[in-house]
């Protein structure tokens, strides 16, 4: 078993937050021992905090005893972080005394990422990166074009690590392109528990889902789960679901970010949209794919969408643009698939399609059901990441 120091995000809520959480509760229930070092601030500290963090973290571990590093900030945001002067130093200390057998880095955003590959070299210590952000290789739009900018500011630096954990073989591509060497480029896709996130079931539903069901009766619930940022072009879909106003559904859109307010202000709450906002609690934002019957993606950029590999798992039929992976995910028949360009238009044919099919969409959430479980498991992930690590490591093999 390995000692891995995973670097990554708790909060705010976001995709990197949950793949972190999710990826390491995996490797500890394999054996693995995970020191998780991530920007944060206790309660009551002040802004001048460095010295008291620092002594925090040489003083103890998180209360089931696996070692918690707390590294200051200046911003933090579910897109970047900017870390305070004495983060790096921080960082090199946590290293120095928890010696940990490889260093993996679920990327912020930050100016630290590309200070990582210097300072591990300097320690003698394994490092693996997971590149989470979104694109669009064809870059169709204003979006795509700024983080084309953002893979290419990052490119050399992440020629530095041992490896780079992308999320399809597409977004390898593009990297390659701009210059990370294949043989440091891992394909490990995005994957959900199959077992947490499924489809309702019969014999015995969960107490939200009943719920639910008593404030939606009579209704038929579309969704949208994610951020509200203009990346994820949810103005797109209100604009088609008010052009279409589909008798007897509501489309509910849950998660928060920097476009919500606006976006609320012209297409307010009512009987046809409901605005939900962040939801925090794991078990709600099952029953809500549960109780949906088409989860809507409309995103101009994208990675490997986690929400979308959720919804999939849960039964739900998906409809999601080609962005980064998702298309590769949905395609061939496990759920439906739209350009990037013209989004209104194309879920302004669709949405009276699927209001009208309910058959289409039952059938549509069974087969991304089945995709779910070919190919896109927390299993099949966690397997990969273990081959990665026992390439890296100095003790040989991590696996069990």
């Amino acid at each position: 078993m390995a000692h891995i120091a995973w670097l990554g995000k708790k909060s705010p809520f976001c995709g990197n937050v949950t793949y972190g959480l999710a990826t390491t509760e995996a490797l500890r229930g394999r054996g693995h021992e995970i020191s998780f070092i991530h920007f944060d601030t206790p309660a009551g500290f002040p802004l001048k905090r460095d010295e008291a963090l620092r002594a925090l973290n040489r003083a103890g571990s998180r209360a089931d005893g696996a070692p918690d590093v707390a590294l200051p900030y200046l911003v933090k945001s579910q897109v970047y972080t900017i870390p305070s002067p004495g983060a790096q130093r921080e960082l090199r200390e946590s290293l120095e005394r928890l010696r940990p057998d490889l260093v993996h880095a679920s990327l912020t955003l930050s100016p630290l990422d590309f200070r990582l590959p210097d300072l591990c070299q300097q320690l003698g210590l394994p490092l693996v990166a997971t590149f989470h952000p979104a694109f669009d290789a064809s870059l169709r739009n204003l979006s795509a074009g700024t983080q084309q900018l953002t893979y290419q500011l990052y490119a050399p630096s992440l020629a530095k690590y041992d490896r780079v954990v992308v999320f399809s073989e597409l977004q390898a591509e593009v990297l390659a392109r701009l210059g990370v060497p294949e043989s440091r480029l891992a394909v490990i896709p995005n994957g959900v528990d199959p077992e947490r996130w499924a489809p309702a079931n019969p014999a015995g539903e969960s107490p939200q889902l009943t719920q639910l069901r008593q404030r939606f009766a009579g209704k038929r619930v579309f969704l949208y789960m994610g951020r509200i940022a203009t990346e994820k072009n949810v103005e797109a879909l209100l604009r088609a679901w008010r052009l279409v106003q589909p008798e007897g559904c509501t489309l509910v859109v849950v998660g928060d970010g920097p476009v919500r307010q606006s976006l609320m202000q012209t297409y307010p709450s009512d009987g046809d949209v409901l605005w939900w906002g962040h939801e925090p609690d794991q078990a709600m934002r099952l029953a809500l794919l549960q109780l949906a019957e088409v989860f809507l993606l409309p995103s101009l950029v994208e990675g490997l969408s986690l929400a979308l590999l959720e919804a999939m798992a849960s039964g739900t039929a998906c409809v999601a643009t080609d962005a980064g992976a998702d298309g590769e995910v949905l395609e061939g028949g496990a759920g439906i698939v739209i350009s990037t360009q013209g989004v209104t238009t194309q879920l302004r044919t669709l949405l009276p399609v699927l209001r009208e099919q309910p058959v289409l969409t039952a059938e549509l959430g069974r087969r991304a059901r089945q995709r779910a479980l070919e190919r896109y498991t927390l299993k099949r992930n966690i397997d990969a990441l273990e081959n990665l690590y026992a390439e890296l490591s100095p003790l040989g093999s991590l696996a069990a």
